[in-house]
């Protein structure tokens, strides 16, 4: 168990975490948020890269700030960006890696590096140096060196942003197989990922966490109220982003679709449509719903 108290941590006058709490069990958990919600903060934190300035975390009973080597011990860590060793092919970094993590029998590591490069797809490349991969490939194998050592907890940071469909598929199921048994914790803001992999999740934005629950039970918070009309006017547009709870607007075909969250119809053209986790988080996010409100159309 992974818990999380009243965790604060500023930069300057920037509070990139203000008062998160949260507890995890094994399973997929995604965390959602755009860019400066606090995701790679909190990620960092858990990773024990950085400490928080008030709170507690603890793993399994064990505050991991006093004790970070009972989480470094049994952490897979896939940060936004890793630097590798030029010169070295992929297999000599992960065995590299792999005596860094604490595995010293020989036999071991080799079974464990060559199951992993194949697991990702690398074994073809594995004479040739990480520093020539491609986004994707150095993603897989950033995902490879994550899963050293059988970790208990897996942490992985914007592991998809950038990543062409094939790719990004290829980590998703590389992700969803690590297993049942583990604590996964997947910090992005490609709400689709999300989606396609986690049964829980959270929100973040501005340093805080904003809303906690399975996705299904997000999107059933507000079942029935999802609203969309096209228009041709950009000053129409607007002008609904001041009168109404706008989620969403987007480009087709010379019109702008708007998305809105009423519970009940506005009237005129706008008909109702079908609930995606999308309409969920740019809820939550922009505040047209808090944790644990459920609103009814009539």
């Amino acid at each position: 168990m992974l818990s999380i108290k009243n965790v604060h941590k500023r930069f300057g006058d920037v509070h990139a975490m203000n008062n998160i709490n949260l507890d995890l069990a094994p399973g997929l958990f995604g965390l959602l948020g755009p860019n400066g919600a606090g995701k790679s903060t909190l990620m960092r934190t858990l990773a024990t890269l950085q400490n928080p300035d008030e709170g507690t975390i603890t793993y399994n009973g064990t505050d991991i700030t006093k004790d970070p080597d009972v989480i470094r011990a049994t952490l897979g860590y896939l940060p936004q960006d890793f630097g590798v060793y030029p010169r070295m092919s992929a297999l000599a970094l992960l065995d590299h890696i792999a005596v860094l993590k604490g595995i010293t029998n020989k036999a071991e590591r080799k079974e464990q590096v060559e199951t992993l490069l194949q697991m990702v797809n690398l074994w073809t490349h594995k004479s040739a140096s990480v520093a020539t991969f491609s986004g994707g490939m150095r993603q897989r194998f950033g995902v490879a060196q994550a899963l050293l050592g059988d970790p208990h907890l897996i942490i992985v940071d914007e592991p998809t942003a950038g990543l062409d469909p094939l790719e990004r598929q290829r980590f998703l199921d590389i992700l969803s197989r690590a297993g049942d048994d583990k604590i996964i914790i997947l910090s992005t803001h490609i709400i689709e990922d999300v989606r396609d992999l986690c049964t829980d999740m959270g929100v973040m934005g501005n340093g805080e966490l904003i809303v906690r629950g399975a996705p299904e039970d997000l999107v059933a918070r507000i079942d029935g109220q999802v609203w969309t009309q096209r228009f041709e006017s950009d000053d129409t547009v607007d002008r609904l982003k001041s009168e109404m709870q706008v989620l969403s607007t987007r480009r087709l075909r010379g019109a702008t679709v708007v998305s809105v969250l009423s519970p009940t119809s506005p009237g005129g053209d706008w008909e109702p449509r079908d609930v995606l986790l999308e309409d969920a988080y740019f809820a939550y996010l922009n505040g047209f719903m808090s944790a644990g409100e459920t609103r009814h159309a009539a």
